[in-house]
């Protein structure tokens, strides 16, 4: 029968995410190979990885992808019956209005 672990030993398993997170989504580039194709490895990067750049085969700087904001998918005609468009919008705009949209 296996004996329960006491909480003070160190677990011996590798944390997946851990592992995932700081070595399957790195990349590591030389300085001049970087200097030469940074637009072609930015473009290339997904959310959530990292693009490691190094001097001399040393890690001197990071460059991450940032996620686009979410933004909610706007439904068409969510506002009908709210609201009224008149003939007068399509009206001419007053001269005294025209002379202010052209600063005189």
């Amino acid at each position: 029968m296996a004996q329960p672990r006491s909480m003070s030993q160190p677990s011996a398993r590798i944390d997946l995410v851990h592992y995932l997170v700081h070595n399957k989504t790195m990349k590591y580039v030389n300085m001049h190979d970087a200097k030469t194709n940074l637009s072609r490895y930015v473009a290339g990067l997904a959310p959530g990885e990292v693009l490691v750049l190094c001097n001399r085969n040393q890690p001197v700087a990071e460059v991450r992808a940032i996620s686009k904001p979410k933004r909610p998918i706007r439904r068409i005609g969510a506002c009908k019956g709210e609201f009224e468009v008149t003939d007068a919008f399509f009206d001419p705009l007053p001269q005294d209005i025209l002379d202010a949209f052209n600063g005189k």
